[in-house]
């Protein structure tokens, strides 16, 4: 190749992975409505409060210790499980949605992670905590181990205190579970981008694990829920079935290998695999929306023709959070809050709006727009999406009819008394003696502050009136989970970069 030529292409892949507004520039008006940089470094901290296993020298969330440390030896296999996340307030580490938490967390980076300055190791930390233990729980072929919520929920205690059985379950071909082997890929080959550069060697290791658990969900297809029902559900059903993990899987598998092997399954399968265009939900259990942005970006960005019908799924979808356009279909609160459940309502808000800022991000490099309602309707630009994302994350730190910050540590008012164990109960360096399983019940009730603030984390949030109890007991809104964090992460860089303070 000649010289000059390998020049153009080489600044032509710099430009496609250029991050955030490095492409379309910066440009707000007015000064920022929040610290962003600051919510940002809060936002990743949350990830070390959530720890499970040994915790390392570098736990700035002191409050917690090691936990879990048996994790995987009541399997009959006696599998290594220690570490990982807990997924929410509780002591579980359920593995589909974590699995989300981290293709979430690693997307964030891929994206926004060369905005992220002084926390981008921060937020690799995170991301490797959660895929090393993805490692260990897919160590064996063709199985993937999930965790036991039905005896943990029986307990409110510490996770330093755990004595509740650490129950196995499985997916392996007798019991298939195509949505969470999928999504397990998708988290593997997503997390293997993030360390391409910084740790090659890993990032090889994820992605050919990634390809094979890929293999073997595509393979065995069907859904966990239905061979585990009785002990996945109703805490963490798949809902929407496995479909759409194994398109948002293969997604991943083909950004992260550009093999034509993923661009041909996406092809053949995506009609079927993505079916409904008109389901706008995206979260732990659901990614057509997601995969649909992904997918679309191979189009917009990388110019494969093949995949221009994503870019109209991906409008599709991208429309119906536009107030005001022909095809708005989402519901808002009073005070502005995007509003799809009331059970953690926080999940869509922080998961709409990194769509939002990514899906603006390949508009603004391919110079495209969105036009909502066919020929005639609104035509939106990226700058619009933007405004969309910020306000939802502006409402969520605080701009709101409460004026109250959603994220615990931000801000002067927030979320005193979470729906979380190792929050409410005393810290084993207050309280170095155990507390049973139906002793820390009195804390679940009790109407004090948590004694252990969980910096960063961000809770389900207010109900469709924009009141918000902050009752302990009031899971619905008051629990935090790693799959609110995640995409957060992504859009907290790109707006501490937008307005210069990072």
């Amino acid at each position: 190749m000649a010289p000059l030529r390998c020049l153009f292409v080489l600044a032509l892949l710099l430009l496609v992975e250029l991050p955030g507004d490095a492409i379309a520039g910066r440009g707000h008006h007015g000064p920022a409505a929040h610290d962003y940089r600051d919510a940002l470094a809060k936002s990743i901290l949350f990830f070390e409060g959530q720890r499970s296993g040994k915790l390392p020298p570098s736990q700035r969330q002191t409050w917690r210790r090691d936990s879990g440390l048996s994790d995987g030896a009541s399997a009959k296999a006696s599998v290594d499980l220690v570490g990982g996340y807990h997924d929410a307030g509780d002591n579980v580490k359920f593995g589909f949605p974590m699995a989300f938490s981290m293709t979430m967390l690693a997307w964030s980076v891929v994206e926004f992670g060369g905005l992220m300055k002084s926390e981008l190791q921060h937020a690799r930390e995170a991301v490797r905590w959660g895929a090393d233990y993805l490692l260990k729980a897919t160590a064996h072929p063709d199985t993937i181990y999930v965790g036991d919520a039905t005896k943990d929920h029986a307990c409110w205690e510490r996770p330093e205190d755990m004595d509740t059985p650490r129950t196995v379950y499985k997916v392996d071909p007798g019991t298939p579970g195509s949505d969470v082997a999928a999504e397990t890929a998708a988290a593997l080959a997503a997390a293997s981008l993030v360390f391409r550069k910084s740790d090659p060697a890993y990032a090889s290791r994820l992605l050919a694990r990634a390809k094979r658990v890929f293999e073997f969900a595509d393979k065995h297809r069907g859904s966990y829920s239905t061979g585990l029902a009785a002990d996945v559900c109703p805490y963490y059903c798949s809902y929407s079935g496995y479909q759409d993990e194994l398109l948002w899987g293969a997604a991943w598998l083909h950004r992260a290998t550009k093999s034509p092997a993923y661009l041909s399954y996406i092809q053949v399968n995506g009609q079927v695999l993505g079916a409904d265009e008109s389901d706008n939900t995206f979260g732990w259990d659901n990614k057509h929306a997601g995969a649909r942005i992904l997918i679309a970006k191979s189009f917009l960005v990388q110019r494969l023709g093949s995949l221009h019908e994503y870019k109209g799924h991906a409008d599709t979808f991208i429309c119906s959070m536009v107030p005001g356009t022909p095809t708005d279909q989402t519901q808002y609160t009073r005070g502005g809050l995007l509003f799809k459940l009331s059970d953690s309502n926080m999940q869509y808000v922080t998961s709409s709006a990194f769509l939002l800022l990514t899906y603006a991000k390949y508009l603004a490099f391919a110079k495209q727009t969105v036009s909502c309602g066919g020929g005639g309707g609104a035509l939106v630009t990226p700058q619009r999406l933007r405004a969309i994302a910020r306000k939802q994350v502006d409402y969520l730190l605080g701009s709101n009819p409460m004026g109250m910050s959603y994220m615990v540590g931000y801000g002067a008012r927030y979320p005193r008394r979470i729906h979380h164990r190792a929050s409410s109960l005393p810290s084993v360096a207050a309280h170095p003696g155990r507390i049973g399983c139906s002793q820390g019940f009195t804390a679940l009730y009790a109407g004090g502050a948590n004694p252990n603030v969980l910096v960063g984390a961000v809770v389900g949030g207010p109900d469709m009136q924009d009141k918000f109890p902050d009752q302990r007991n009031d899971h619905e809104h008051s629990e935090p989970a790693t799959y609110i964090n995640a995409p957060l992460v992504g859009a907290l860089a790109y707006l501490a970069h937008s307005y210069g303070q990072l």
